[in-house]
């Protein structure tokens, strides 16, 4: 019987091809962070040039989070049955042309169609990631690749916010998308070039020469070829969202989704608002972007503690912690008095507990969904998941036009994490996922 590769990969020490991978990983899930964070940079030019109201911006604000959840679950499925590498370039490319479009949008629909089509592709980015490093990671770091990749959302998010902040002081709000596509459209040829694709997807999907593809990713991470591919053992899933729903993995499947839908909420109240929130407070944009590119350091911070500490750790005990120290904090955020720095301060450690709680999630995910359904499941869990960061503005943004103070708007949309980590509580309860009964890899 052939030795299985994948099973060889879990048990070794991770080679520099491996290394490389999670690496690359982490600054393709640095442009998302930049590209969905783009808007909430431009926001407050685009309602100055244009003369919109909050509730307007609101709308504008959640475009991409629609594109993004329905490209997540589109590609998510499409990564399973195409491949991880593929998904990746496909992303790249809609993201790409949707930040070079909305850097030449004369109004509201153009842009929101622009933003839109971005969506799409960080969607199917954000998918394709997570099982890429969930797979060319061995079985002792694979929460730690996961998390590790994850932080690569507020790194991108702190840079580009650093350089926004001095574009916004002698360019136009254009030039946040300009500079997104650039970047973003230079990442195809090193993801082209350099990508492999997993050792597990091409033993458990099998694709027109399998074989060859499977040897010549062995020989660049220096592992012995094979000269067949492996028996595979026990029933083989067929990627695929209707098996997100059968018996096994159905309650992991909605629990998660669910988790991951209210969590979000909290997650993009700060990310979308605190930059229109500084600026009402009579700071000038360029400082209110500051502010976020504050949440992101703190978003840093969390995801690097969750990285180390799920080693060590249940990673679902840490996320359902950090969920409800999530929600004190944003709601702290929503009663701070106009000052940058403590501002700055509590925007710091609020994305420290929100970030690190969609961190846990995704390594949750990573554990919980076999190789044939990795990208589905992650695409199924973000992709309806989105809703929530889709509403996250709108919800804000109807209750400030209707009247509520800040704190209350803030406690309000804080409450989403606590929703989330009962969840995952219950979820704990019914003994499924990384520590329940099923076997969680394949």
């Amino acid at each position: 019987m052939t030795e299985d590769p994948k099973h060889s990969l879990a048990q070794t020490p991770m080679s520099p091809m491996q290394i490389w991978a999670v690496g690359l990983c982490v600054l393709l899930n640095a442009l998302d962070g930049f590209d969905v964070l783009s808007i909430s940079f431009a926001s407050p030019g685009i309602a100055k040039e244009w003369g919109i109201d909050r509730a307007a911006l609101g709308i504008v604000l959640s475009m991409e989070l629609i594109g993004m959840a329905i490209g997540s679950v589109w590609l998510g499925g499409l990564c399973d049955r195409i491949g991880r590498r593929a998904a990746v370039l496909t992303s790249l490319v809609l993201m790409a042309g949707g930040m070079s479009l909305a850097a030449t949008a004369s109004g509201i629909l153009p842009l929101s169609a622009w933003r839109l089509l971005t969506g799409l592709g960080i969607g199917g980015m954000l998918a394709a990631t997570n099982a890429l490093a969930a797979e060319h990671a061995n079985a002792k770091r694979r929460n730690f690749a996961v998390a590790l990749m994850a932080t690569g959302y507020p790194v991108g998010a702190v840079i580009g916010g650093a350089l926004v902040s001095h574009f916004l002081v002698d360019y136009s709000w254009r030039a946040v998308f300009a500079s997104g596509a650039i970047v973003t459209a230079c990442c195809i040829p090193l993801v082209y070039f350099t990508l492999p694709e997993t050792v597990p997807w091409l033993i458990q999907r099998r694709p027109e020469g399998a074989l060859e593809r499977l040897n010549a990713v062995l020989k660049r991470m220096g592992r012995a070829t094979v000269a067949a591919l492996p028996e595979q053992n026990g029933e083989r899933l067929k990627p695929g969202l209707g098996q997100l729903f059968s018996p096994t993995l159905i309650v992991a499947t909605l629990c998660l989704t669910f988790a991951y839908f209210f969590h979000i909420m909290t997650f993009y109240f700060i990310l979308k608002w605190a930059p229109k929130i500084v600026a009402d407070m009579g700071f000038l944009p360029s400082a209110a972007g500051n502010v976020l590119v504050w949440a992101n350091i703190g978003g840093i911070a969390g995801s690097i503690v969750v990285s180390f500490l799920s080693q060590r750790f249940p990673v679902r005990n840490l996320t359902i912690g950090v969920m409800v120290i999530a929600t004190a904090l944003v709601a702290l955020f929503g009663r701070s008095a106009p000052d940058l720095v403590q501002l700055s301060i509590l925007a710091a450690i609020a994305g420290c507990a929100t970030n690190a709680g969609v961190v846990g999630i995704y390594a949750i995910v990573a554990e919980t969904f076999p190789t044939e359904v990795r990208a589905s499941g992650t695409g199924f869990v973000i992709g309806i998941g989105r809703g929530g960061a889709a509403l996250s503005p709108i919800i804000a943004g109807f209750l400030f036009a209707n009247g509520a103070t800040l704190p209350t708007v803030a406690l309000a949309m804080g409450l989403g994490s606590t929703i989330a980590a009962l969840t995952l509580l219950l979820l704990a309860l019914r003994g499924v996922g990384p520590k329940g009964s099923r076997p969680a890899l394949r």
